[in-house]
């Protein structure tokens, strides 16, 4: 099966500073796959190329077999995304701000509120549907960006440091939101944190498949593949033995540097 996001050789220049270098990965379609890495690691420039959002200095991509760079229109009808920073219109209420970003996917009038419903109650904030979003705390607007994100029936979703500056109760929710979306919809989510302990849920978790030496499939279940060039890691899985989390010396976890023949272990 064709990998739903397919990326070669992508590098994104500023002048002298390299933001992205030269990185390649593939996703299967109905995965959940997190990009890990510390603040100015390249992550947003990541998914803004991703979401044609950004051009790329060099490489390919490929989203939904379509190219970002030829097929723009086609590739934003395939997914969802919800921003690092708020982007929600405070003077509009939930439904509101729902249907105008239904209108400008073209969503049909007929099934366009039942939609908007729909999601609302998926998120639970149906009950505040009539409410300005400036009332709403900042755990309730992130749902509400997700079901915005949602609205068209994206076959992929783009969570770029959804949980930044939750607290933990809230961050918790919004992971089940996200897991029971991957589970009941077989969508493809892929998500950027530099929180290490959340990147051991999303792998320990959600669907994800085992990858790594043959003979250490079956000892392992969960953690962290990773590729790091210049610092970004792309985090899929090859396991940890037993209990162990990530960030624990004793835990089994290795990291991709990217050059095919290289795979060591992270923790020492």
């Amino acid at each position: 099966m064709k990998p739903i996001i397919e990326v070669k050789n992508l590098t994104k220049k500023y002048k002298e500073i390299i933001a992205v270098n030269n990185i390649s990965f593939s996703v299967e379609k109905g995965k959940i796959i997190a990009f890990l890495g510390p603040n100015g690691a390249g992550k947003t420039t990541t998914i803004k190329m991703l979401t044609t959002l950004l051009r790329p200095t060099s490489g390919s991509m490929q989203i939904n077999n379509f190219d970002p760079l030829k097929d723009m229109e086609e590739v934003r009808k395939s997914f969802g995304i919800v921003f690092q920073d708020p982007s929600l219109d405070n003077e509009l209420t939930a439904f509101e701000n729902l249907e105008f970003h239904a209108i400008m996917y073209q969503v049909a009038k007929e099934v366009r509120t039942e939609r908007i419903h729909e999601l609302l109650k998926y998120v639970e904030l149906y009950d505040r549907k009539d409410n300005f979003v400036k009332t709403f705390s900042g755990g309730m607007k992130r749902r509400l960006e997700i079901a915005r994100g949602l609205i068209h029936h994206p076959t992929i979703l783009f969570l770029d440091e959804p949980t930044l500056g939750l607290d933990p109760q809230t961050r918790n929710r919004l992971w089940d939101y996200v897991l029971k979306l991957n589970k009941k919809e077989k969508m493809t989510v892929f998500l950027t944190t530099h929180y290490m302990e959340e990147a051991d849920k999303v792998v320990s978790i959600g669907n994800m498949e085992h990858v790594g030496p043959k003979n250490y499939r079956g000892y392992f279940n969960g953690a962290a593949h990773c590729l790091k060039p210049e610092g970004l890691f792309f985090v899929h899985t090859i396991g940890r033995h037993d209990s162990a989390k990530l960030g624990q010396t004793d835990a089994w976890i290795n990291k991709y540097i990217f050059r095919e023949d290289i795979c060591r272990q992270l923790l020492n």
